[in-house]
């Protein structure tokens, strides 16, 4: 079974599992025909974290696909630029390009196929064109003046004939396609072994053509950012020589008879099991799947746990069995009232003092992404078209996102599981490098440029990402793997499935298709770091009744259209049967299985 956010990755990784590939090479394969397939939510320049089980060692594990901050960039650094925010576009916020190192990795050690066999069908797509989406071509229109007037590299990627691209028409990309030839060659003639190909390859994309074509484009150009200013990039060959993807311990909590399983700190995993430690002390059968009080108790269990995010989350070390621990979240469950709670109440785990970071004032950014009525903050230059909303993007003529991502999840018949989140290096993160056909990153974006946070700006660091998938046992045994994009409302969607189908009732379609919700509570993740204290986001297939109890409890309801909240998808083995489902949002995500 493949399920994805795109319907041509979803059909390659299920190509894979037909030809006697295994989950992880469909994964692998699947997750770089999302590049092209998706370009506004990821490209070959982001990152991706992977949980996966493996049948053979019997255990999850995590593979970070996290780059981290360039040895240049510091907080000094940004000081001097006269910066007390990391643009949200551009080379400054550059991290070391994790995604490749992180897909190889997991093939090496878990796949079976070769590197042009996984490669094979990006190359196809990339050369010949995929069908582009609508949200693609809205996303292109959206930047088209900062593409023609700033960003001319990118300008001749996307837009052929200097026009945007027609949903419904194809888009090729044959620079990237190029690139991953190139790739392809350098390996088979490094080494005659599939290992020794897939460490060629490695080697070319950090050490080789690809490397020396991102240091120069940072060393060697420079462009407008949203901070309004131009700026080169501070990624360095060494950076990225230096780099290397990790294999992790998941971090679990046990619920109701499952272990679910997310990243570390350095990622925002964790939440998702901070509000189960909450939820657990609540009767929600009892309460009925989205009623007020389901709605309501989850929402504010959500508030507790992104609070902790914001005060407590980073690569560093982070008091996690504190903040896991029955007694801490027993404490922290007596804050949930009867009523709405308007303010950002992180813990103090083990008597620790949380600390918050300083925020942009709101009255000084209105109409910026993430901000109830406002601009950007200091120095974000003035857009020439307006914010365009694609559904699960918010974007800035000047790049600017909230939300972003997309996902895959898979399970073949030896029993392997994969969930994963590409993102990253979407098309408007910053220039196109024109000898490789795509951009860099932007995720340094989530540093904090304050000391002594966990999530301060330090070279070498991994930024404490939204991205997110997730995996969950049952009793003891593989179970789910599930994700989806959204940034900060990934670990709010994915809760709101798994606690649908765990006290729902329903099957994973239907825990897929249910209303979603979300609140813009606590701090985005994005540039420039708002917050709408409050406002809760449903579906407008909420019944009303519903809506109304939760404005009377004082969440600040904002009725969203139907089938506009969520893509979610996921597989499962349920003893001998194995499980798919995907988001019908959008007509793009699908699931498929024989």
């Amino acid at each position: 079974m493949v399920a994805s956010t795109h319907w041509l990755a979803s059909a390659t990784g299920m190509g894979v599992l037909e030809r006697g590939g295994n989950a992880f090479d469909a994964a692998v394969a699947a997750g770089f025909v999302l590049q092209v397939a998706e370009p506004h939510l990821n490209g070959p320049g982001g990152e991706v974290p992977i949980l996966l089980w493996s049948e053979a060692e019997q255990k999850v594990s995590v593979v970070s696909g996290q780059g981290v901050a360039p040895s240049a960039a510091s907080i000094e650094r940004f000081t001097e630029l006269g910066l007390d925010l990391v643009p949200g576009t551009g080379l400054l916020a550059a991290t070391v390009p994790g995604a490749f190192g992180g897909w190889m990795l997991m093939l090496e050690r878990w796949g079976t196929w070769s590197l042009a066999d996984v490669l094979a069908p990006v190359i196809h797509y990339a050369e010949h064109g995929v069908p582009v989406l609508e949200r693609v071509s809205t996303t292109i229109e959206s930047v088209k003046g900062l593409f023609t007037d700033e960003w001319t590299t990118s300008a001749a990627t996307w837009l052929p004939g200097g026009n945007v691209p027609a949903a419904g028409t194809r888009l090729a990309n044959p620079v990237l396609a190029a690139t991953y030839r190139r790739l392809v060659a350098e390996a088979e003639s490094a080494s005659s072994t599939r290992e020794g190909q897939l460490e060629a390859a490695r080697n070319a994309w950090y050490e080789g053509f690809v490397a020396e074509a991102i240091a120069e484009f940072c060393a060697k150009t420079a462009w407008r950012d949203s901070s309004g200013e131009v700026h080169g990039g501070l990624l360095t060959a060494d950076d990225l020589a230096a780099w290397r993807p990790s294999v992790e311990e998941p971090l679990t909590f046990d619920y109701r008879g499952h272990t679910v399983c997310k990243t570390g700190p350095w990622g925002q995993g964790p939440v998702f099991l901070q509000q189960l430690a909450l939820l657990e002390g609540f009767d929600l059968d009892a309460m009925g799947h989205l009623g007020a009080d389901w709605i309501h108790t989850v929402t504010e269990a959500a508030k507790l746990a992104f609070a902790d995010r914001e005060a407590w989350y980073g690569d560093t070390d982070v008091p996690l069995s504190d903040l896991l621990s029955q007694e801490y979240n027993a404490e922290r469950r007596r804050l949930i009232g009867a009523q709405a709670s308007l303010e950002l109440r992180p813990g103090a785990p083990g008597g620790r003092t949380p600390r918050l970071p300083v925020y942009p004032d709101p009255s000084t950014i209105p109409g910026a992404p993430g901000l109830s009525g406002a601009r950007a903050p200091q120095g974000v230059g003035e857009p020439t078209v307006g914010r365009v909303d694609t559904g699960e993007q918010v974007i800035s003529a000047d790049g600017t996102v909230k939300g972003d991502t997309c996902h895959v999840d898979v399970v073949d018949r030896f029993g392997n599981m994969v969930s994963a989140t590409p993102s990253g290096g979407w098309l408007q993160s910053s220039p196109t490098i024109p000898q490789l056909g795509f951009c860099l990153g932007t995720r340094a974006q989530m540093f904090w440029l304050q000391e002594g946070l966990p999530a301060s700006l330090r070279p070498g660091a991994r930024p404490r990402t939204t991205l997110s998938p997730s995996f969950a046992l049952r009793d003891g045994r593989p179970w789910l793997a599930f994700g989806t994009p959204g940034g900060d409302q990934q670990d709010q969607w994915s809760v709101n499935f798994f606690l649908a189908v765990v006290h729902g009732k329903t099957n994973l379609q239907e825990a897929i298709d249910a209303p979603m919700f979300h609140t813009e509570h606590f701090p985005s993740s994005f540039y420039p770091r708002g917050s709408r204290p409050g406002v809760l986001h449903v579906e407008d297939r909420v019944d009303a009744g519903v809506v109304a109890e939760l404005r009377r409890r004082g969440h600040e309801v904002e009725i969203q259209d139907s089938w506009s909240l969520g893509r979610l998808s996921a597989v499962a083995r349920d003893g001998d049967l194995l499980k798919a489902a995907a988001n019908p949002r959008g007509a793009q995500g699908y699931a498929v299985g024989r």
